[in-house]
């Protein structure tokens, strides 16, 4: 019985015009599906619907051609629920937001989200402009969207046999799973926050070949427009390594990176102009700085009130409240946290003093009628207020501000 389970599983894996060890058939599915991220994150993501890099047409085919391979998707239906996604972020009209649909739905169902969302017109016209409109689109690619996957199962089964069956399903759930799933559902929902966007966008890890740089989605929250995801040095994009090989090859040609982040630490006391753009331009950075600083004082704060039982409020919902709303606008909490956070400013002046900081702080941004000039006396006005608050971790937080440059 063991010969002739040995002899089957010899037949089962050398019906193919490849023969491969059980490693090799591991490595050319990995090695297959990176290359499908590869082209979503590249072509879809970074070139169509945002226009951070200009592909040449030799390229922009070819990602075409391979994504009609391995997912039969159609660039214009991808592209507008992307868009839409940036714009109705965490609403109601979010196409696959875990916040209003829950965390399994879209980690796992993250797919049926996507194809309800695609049989929307309005979205379509609405946000699927620019995508391509040739020959190749119109009479292929979108009306013969499953012929390319038909076409990739024969392939990996004449290449590989009856395994190649298997390597296929395993390309067929890659993206269902990893892009619609665990980058809109895992990345709005667990992870590091290096920007404190106006949503809940998170980055899952550093570094991550599996989902070709996606991984770092809080960054590209920040920097919807940028090229590059990667933001801190520990942080590896791979999809910015594979855009740099195809710049040197002629290939491709980058339009825009994220700004860096730079402080002059000489500038400590008056604020101008440079500073105010500077405040402007990493808005969602002086956010996030903003919570790093004042965190430990709210916290403590929270808990001075309740050791000496100043207040009724529920320590555990309070202490969420307030440590989400540092990093969120008030209005987007969820409402027992507004309520707790409502109760906790009305408790202590220094969570009020904190709160109506941050506020005023998103107002230079905002849009607004004001010149530049006076944008300028607001940010100088309100770095001495808070220089003058008593709060420590203000203070610092100002002094840091005026650094920006």
């Amino acid at each position: 019985m063991g010969t002739n389970f040995i002899l089957t599983k010899d037949l089962f894996m050398q019906l193919g015009l490849f023969e491969l060890p059980w490693w090799g058939y591991v490595l050319v599915t990995l090695g297959l599906t990176h290359m499908t991220i590869a082209s979503v994150t590249i072509f879809l993501h970074r070139h169509q619907a945002h226009r951070a890099l200009e592909l040449h047409p030799i390229a922009s085919h070819c990602f075409r051609f391979w994504l009609w391979l391995t997912t039969g998707i159609i660039t214009k239906e991808w592209v507008a629920i992307h868009r839409k996604h940036h714009a109705k972020c965490e609403t109601l009209e979010d196409p696959h937001s875990p916040q209003i649909y829950g965390i399994g739905t879209v980690l796992f169902k993250g797919a049926k989200l996507y194809r309800m969302e695609a049989r929307n017109t309005a979205t379509l016209k609405r946000y699927g402009h620019g995508t391509p409109d040739d020959w190749l689109e119109r009479s292929l690619y979108s009306k013969h969207d499953m012929l390319g996957i038909g076409i990739m199962l024969a392939i990996d089964l004449v290449f590989f046999g009856p395994i190649g069956l298997i390597m296929w399903g395993v390309q067929m759930v890659w993206i269902p799973f990893f892009a619609a799933g665990v980058i809109n559902g895992v990345g709005h929902y667990w992870g590091y926050r290096n920007f404190a966007s106006n949503d809940t966008s998170t980055n899952i890890v550093p570094w991550g070949i599996l989902i070709g740089g996606e991984e770092l989605h809080n960054n590209h929250h920040a920097y919807v427009t940028s090229a590059k995801l990667s933001s801190k040095w520990w942080e590896f994009d791979i999809g910015w390594m594979y855009i740099r090989a195809l710049e040197l090859m002629g290939l491709a040609t980058v339009h825009k990176v994220a700004p860096k982040i730079r402080f002059n630490l000489t500038k400590t006391r008056c604020c101008d102009i440079e500073t105010l753009q500077a405040i402007i331009t990493h808005r969602y950075d002086v956010l996030a700085r903003y919570a790093k600083y004042l965190k430990q004082t709210a916290v403590a704060e929270i808990r001075n009130l309740h050791a000496k039982n100043l207040t009724d409020l529920q320590e555990g919902p309070a202490l969420g409240a307030v440590k989400h709303w540092l990093q969120r606008d008030a209005g987007e909490l969820p409402e027992k946290e507004r309520a707790a956070l409502e109760q906790a400013l009305h408790s202590s002046e220094v969570l009020k003093t904190i709160y109506s900081m941050r506020q005023e702080l998103t107002v230079l941004w905002s849009r607004s009628t004001a010149s530049k000039e006076q944008l300028v006396k607001q940010l100088e006005n309100w770095c001495q207020r808070a220089e003058e608050s008593g709060i420590r971790a203000l203070q610092e937080f100002s002094r840091k501000l005026r650094c920006y440059d």
